[in-house]
């Protein structure tokens, strides 16, 4: 099953505050690595809070994807999540949200890295499969991995299918916890759930229509941690 992203039918800028005025920076294909590194290193955040009527999730996001964490971070921090929701719901697979419709001009290059694979809790991005040979994120759709519990020989089928070589430490997590071994190498992980794991049960639970989005509207708020 194939993650997606809707696509936008206007260009957005992201915006950001200096000294209390408002400024309208385009981040462009050309651009992206520059301006999300520098504000990275500006913006060292990596505890971030989801609250959903469903409960509290909270998130931590790894250093080690600097791109995709500067990215997340701006997004939040610009105010972009104004409406989120929870629009794709696939029990046993994805929990994916963001705001339907609205989308910024720009990829994030992909940053897959053999220490984060898509374990239960797990964070990526989605992206667009079509003319993408650089297996480039969306800047603004991610998901939660919900994932379902492997037996041996289902990890040991897929490991084969996939051509991938795993770790000790991932065959127990994927067999006791759960996880989705077909998005490894394919989507970036760049964070993981680090409270709320009940929730995205409740989350992936829900009742769908075919089109996989819930018959009720999953909105969430979307915040810096403290720490």
């Amino acid at each position: 099953m194939k993650l997606f992203y809707f696509i936008s039918l206007s260009l957005i800028s992201l915006i950001f505050t200096r000294c209390g005025k408002k400024e309208t920076i385009l981040v462009t294909n050309e651009n992206k690595e520059e301006v999300l590194l520098q504000y990275g290193k500006q913006n060292p955040e990596k505890s971030v809070i989801i609250e959903t009527n469903l409960g509290t999730i909270r998130l931590r996001l790894y250093d080690e994807t600097p791109l995709h964490r500067a990215n997340f971070i701006k997004l939040i921090k610009d105010g972009y999540y104004d409406q989120p929701e929870f629009y794709r719901i696939v029990q046993n697979f994805v929990v994916q949200g963001g705001v339907p419709l609205k989308k910024m001009d720009y990829t994030i290059p992909a940053e897959f890295n053999p220490k984060f694979y898509h374990k239960k809790g797990a964070l990526g991005m989605a992206r667009l499969d079509d003319n993408n040979p650089g297996k480039e994120s969306s800047s603004t759709e991610f998901y939660i991995v919900h994932g379902n519990k492997y037996a041996n020989w289902e990890y040991d089928e897929d490991e084969k299918n996939t051509g991938l070589t795993t770790s000790a430490e991932q065959r127990k997590l994927y067999t006791t916890m759960g996880g989705e071994m077909s998005l490894d190498t394919q989507y970036t992980v760049f964070g993981e759930v680090v409270e709320g794991l009940d929730v995205i049960d409740k989350i992936a639970s829900v009742q769908v229509y075919s089109s996989e989005r819930p018959y009720k509207k999953i909105p969430f708020e979307i915040k810096l941690a403290d720490k």
